[in-house]
Formats: structure tokens, sequence, C-alpha cells
């Protein structure tokens, strides 16, 4: 019956995963917006362009709209943003650039930036455009909550649409064209940085057959002019080349037209040619399922086996208890005097296991939520936002967790066990988030926490985290002790000399291989969402993923303990928490392959900034994996010695 259970929780899972992912990844109740060419009580006839924050691939450091000199509003106006798009810094804003339904645009101006090389505010102007334009950083511009793309030509004869497009390009001295430098042949003249100063934008629009329509896609084409007459620009004419010539006056006129058309493209459906082309058609669905499958498959092999044998063993040993001649006991019955002997530093322990479980729920739950679709794309800045109010608010279990078992390893010192668990885990992630602003505020970056956002994260830690921690760890203390099936030694049995595959450290490296590589190629797509500036909307494949890492931890790190518990080996919790946990080491070798193969990440500010996020999301993902496993092996543990005959 226990392995008919096994085998059919693995499907449970697949099934609630492939359900997920046929789900829609739109936002329920998400309302859509209906235009129409005059204003009336159910449509609107105009509509304005939003700018968020412009990033880049060789850099870390987003920058706002504002700190680029491009065509702004007098007066500026910012929609509301979540705690989510605070963190990630996005910022958001109103622009010039305004649109009336159906009336379409050639050449419009927009506005006309001047400037003197010789003066210094103008010079600095420049070189921090020209600096934008050599790191390749893009625009991102947003209409109807929709990202304005820029689709273009890949290998293969497939499409590529950007949710982004590029500030300029530059022509090195050596001839070479940057990337965004393919628009167009005309960009050929050495060491010149040519800005992009036009747009072509088509607006696309579904209608049901009235009067009313609503916007389905936003694509533009960059584009770069050097206007003959500034107060009348016309687009034509060659490139607009900033000048080397360090006196010389000049002037960039901004300019855009508007087109639009009709599509056969649904509303709920108006981010899938994004999505899809993101990925391009050789996303590899086959082979993460292939991987999946076959993690599954060993999953399941593995639990046969460890059900077999272990049947076997409680068999053998409870034969020998009824047998008449007394018989020496063997194998991991011989250690049922220690095998729940409190363990060393199990103050620590406890601390871990109480902020493991913190993140486990806290993971859990925003993974379901984004599964089902609430988390979308669409809806900016959600994601964190609800991992960042889990996480405060299940500071009840965090507690209650740790004070648990602090008090089964027979500890005593509960205040010291309630503030570790309430500030060492989240105090360390705190730290290295603190600096990692202090250099985004040093650089003048759109990523850098406000003042205040800070000071509204530390009022929900300490004003709503750390007492649910307390409330936890006083339900937890009340409790009594857990009661283990056998009773303890009160001398500890000497551990006979191990062999090499038996000691800790080959166990504890072997034991995060199995994990890793059932998540490797959803973490690459992880990591090229967050490093690379794509959208990740995988979410049930990544549900997938999540119950299947679950499922391999525990099952690694509970053969690996039964192997060791057979050697008379039974120092089992420290280890059974560094096995599986040693996933995080591996998670941190790779995000150092990935840095130095796929990214083009220069500048020592960037660097710093991406190993200081990478060692907060390593410490997040050791506690989760490693409290995974040592759950797994005390469930082993607690459930082989109660079926077992002790005298």
């Amino acid at each position: 019956m226990a392995t008919a259970g096994f085998s059919l929780s693995p499907a449970l899972a697949l099934l609630a995963a492939a359900l997920c992912v046929s789900s829609g990844f739109y936002l329920p109740g998400l309302a859509p917006v209906s235009f129409c060419e005059k204003d009336s009580s159910e449509c609107k006839s105009t509509f304005e362009l939003f700018v968020n924050r412009l990033d880049s691939v060789e850099s870390v450091l987003p920058y706002e709209y504002d700190a680029f000199d491009f065509c702004q509003l007098e007066e500026e106006k910012r929609p509301s943003e979540n705690l989510g798009q605070v963190l990630f810094g996005e910022r958001i804003e109103s622009s010039p650039y305004k649109f009336h339904f159906m009336k379409e645009e050639v050449c419009k101006h927009v506005c006309t930036k001047e400037y003197n090389p010789s003066n210094n505010d103008d010079k600095s102007k420049l070189a921090f455009l020209k600096n934008g334009m050599y790191l390749n950083y893009q625009h991102h511009w947003i209409i109807d909550n929709m990202p304005v793309t820029w689709c273009y030509d890949v290998d293969d004869g497939q499409k590529f649409c950007n949710p982004g497009f590029p500030i300029g390009c530059y022509i090195t001295k050596d001839g070479r064209p940057k990337d965004a430098c393919v628009i167009s042949s005309a960009f050929n003249e050495k060491d010149t940085y040519y800005i992009f100063n036009h747009v072509d934008i088509i607006i696309y629009y579904h209608s049901e057959g009235g009067t009313e329509a609503r916007l389905v896609a936003a694509k533009l084409e960059p584009k770069s002019y050097k206007r003959a007459h500034i107060d009348k620009p016309d687009c034509s004419g060659p490139p607009m080349g900033i000048p080397k010539t360090g006196g010389t006056k000049f002037s960039i006129a901004y300019t855009y037209s508007v087109k639009y058309a009709t599509s056969n493209i649904k509303w709920a459906s108006r981010w899938d040619y994004i999505l899809e082309s993101m990925h391009h058609t050789n996303i590899q669905w086959f082979s993460i399922m292939n991987s999946l499958i076959i993690v599954l498959f060993l999953s399941g092999m593995v639990a046969m086996i460890m059900l077999r044998t272990l049947h076997k063993d409680i068999a053998r040993y409870n034969q020998m208890d009824s047998s008449e001649e007394a018989q020496e006991e063997f194998g991991w019955k011989l250690v049922h005097g220690d095998v729940f002997r409190p363990p060393r530093k199990g103050m620590m322990l406890s601390v871990f296991l109480g902020s493991g479980v913190q993140i486990f729920i806290m993971m859990f739950v925003t993974l379901f939520f984004a599964c089902l679709g609430f988390l979308s794309p669409a809806n900016r800045g959600s994601l964190m936002t609800c991992a960042v109010v889990l996480w405060v608010l299940l500071g009840t279990p965090a507690g209650y967790v740790a004070a648990r078992f602090y008090k089964s390893f027979g500890g005593e010192k509960w205040k010291t066990n309630v503030l570790l668990t309430s500030f060492l885990c989240p105090g360390i992630v705190f730290a290295d988030f603190f600096i990692m602003n202090l250099i985004l505020w040093g650089e003048g970056s759109s990523a850098a926490i406000p003042f205040g956002t800070l000071v509204a994260i530390l009022a929900m830690w300490f004003g709503i985290s750390v007492p649910l921690t307390f409330l936890g760890a006083y339900f937890g203390f009340k409790k009594h002790t857990m009661e283990h099936p056998v009773r303890i030694n009160q001398i500890p049995r000497q551990i006979p000399e191990q062999s090499f595959y038996t000691k800790s450290v080959p166990g504890i490296f072997m034991g995060g291989i199995l994990p890793f590589g059932c998540i490797f190629i959803q973490l690459f797509f992880i990591l090229n969402s967050i490093w690379s500036h794509q959208m990740y909307y995988m979410f049930g494949f990544l549900f997938l993923v999540f119950i299947i890492l679950i499922l391999t931890c525990s099952e690694a790190t509970v053969l690996l303990c039964y192997f060791h518990l057979c050697a008379e080996d039974y120092h089992w919790q420290w280890r059974s928490f560094l096995t599986s946990g040693f996933t995080a080491v591996y998670f941190l070798i790779y995000t150092v392959h990935y840095f130095y193969s796929k990214l083009q990440i220069t500048g020592t500010a960037s660097v710093i900034l991406y190993f200081g996020y990478t060692t907060i999301m390593t410490l997040i993902f050791f506690l989760f994996t490693g409290t995974i496993g040592y759950v797994a092996c005390f469930w082993f543990v607690s459930k082989i010695y109660s079926v077992v005959k002790v005298d």
C-alpha cells in the first residue's frame, strides 16, 4: 500500500501542474478597457503612453526615464505602484505621447532638445546618453497595460518581439556595429553614436462588430533621422548621429507616427504573441517534460527499492526478536538508542528549520496563485508583493516549528531561540539587500529602494513578522515535547570506522546532484527573466518542478540516511539538512557559470550587484531545500523505529 500511495502522489502532482499549464496565465478579473472615436459612458476616445525604467543586458543598473534627457511632461504624474514594483525598481510615469483612437499621425513632433557641448550640464547629459547607447539601454513603453513591442526577424525566419527597443546604437572605432545597429545599413560611420529619435507605431485593435474596440497589440519600429528643419521636422534623410566635435551646437527633434490596424486576436489572448516569441519555438518543451518524467521515474524507482528493502529489514528484525535464541543486533536497529539523541548546535538547526518552513509555505502558496493566473505578467509586481506579504504573515509557523524542534532537542533558552528565528536569517537577507541598495543609491539607479519603502519593510518585519514569530514560539513551547518511538541511551554508542561512501562529506556532495538535475532547465529560464529582462510565465511547469524538487530532495536524503544508519552512524540530523541543502551550492555554481557564459554584464557595480543578489537567492534556497531533507528524514526515522520491536 505504501508503494502504491507513493506512485499516486506524483501522478496527482503532475495532473495538478498540467491543469495549471492549461489554465490561462492572465489575471482573473482584470477589466478590459473599450475605445471608440468619441467619448461615451462605455468607451474612451483617448489614451496615453506610459514609460517605464530603462535597462540593459550589459548592466544590472536600471535608470528612470527622467535620467535620460528625453521628452517629458512638465508636471510629472505617476500611477500608483505596489510593493513588488518598487522592489523590482519599476518606475512607470506618464509621457507626452498622447493618442486619439483611430486618428493617425505622420511625423508628429513631440519635443526638441538642444545641446551646447561647451556647457557642462549639456556635456554631462550627452555623456550619459552616449553611455546608454554604448551599453544598449532599452526603452520600455506601455499602452493600455500592454508593452509596446519591437518585432524583428531572427534565425529560421521567425520573429522575436521584444518588449523594449534601444535608445540608439554605436558603431565602434573598427567599424563593428552594436546589436541595435542592424536596423539600418545607413549606420556606417565609425565611432559614431546614432540616436533613435523617431518611432513608427502600429496599434492593433479587436472589434466584435460594433463601434467599440479593445487594444490587443502595439508594435513599433525605431528610426533615426537628421532633421533639416528643426521647426518643421520631417521623417526623411540620413540618420541622426551625435556630432563628435566638442563645441558645435546641435538639436535632436523627437517625432512619432501612429497607425491603426484590425486584428483577429482577442483581448484575453493579447499577451500570447509576446510570451511565445520571447522563447521562440525552440523553447524545448519536450526536453523539459522529458527531464521531468525521467526524474519522476527515477524517484519512483528509488522509493520502491527503499520500501522493499525496509520491509525485509523490519520482517527480519521482528522475526529475530520472536525467536527463542538471543541473537546480536545489527544494522540500523543497533543504533535505536542513539538515533534520537539531540544534535550538536541544536539551537541553530531549529532556527534554520523554522525559517525554512516559513520560506517553503511562502513559495508553495505564491506558486499556486501564480499557477492559477493571479500573478501574471499583466499585473506588474504582484509576484514579489505576494511573496513578501506571505513571508511577513508566516512568522507564526516559523516560530512554532523552531520552538517545537528546539524543545525536542532538550533546549531551554527559548528567548534566544525565538530571537534568532526572528532576526538571524531575515537579518542576513536584509543586510545584504541594504548593502546592494546603497550601491544602487550611489549609482543613481531607479532600482534603489526609496528610504520610505525601506522604513515600511522594517515596520512590516518588526511590527508584524516578529510578533507573529513570538506568538508561534509561545504555542510551540507550550506543547508537550515530541515523543520518540524509542528511548535514548544515557551513554552514546561509539560509531565504527566508516567507509569513504558512508562518510558525511561525500554523502552531502552526492545528495544535491539529483535535486539540482531536476531544476536546472527551469533555472535557466528564471535567470533569463531576472538578468536578461525576459518575461517569465511558465508557472505551470515551475509548479511541477517545485513538486518534483520536494520529492527528489526527500527521497535522496532518506536514501542516504538509510545507508548511514545501516553503517551504524546515527548522526543524521545535520547531515540530512545539509545533504538536500547542498543543492543550493550547485545552484550557486550554476549562477557563476551562467554569469560568465551567458551574460555580457560589465562594470564593477553590476558585478557586485549580481553576486550580492545571488547570495540572497542561494541562502533562501539552502534553507528551503535543507528543511525538506530534514523533515523527510525525521518522518522516515520516526516511522521505521516505530514499527520495529525494541527491547
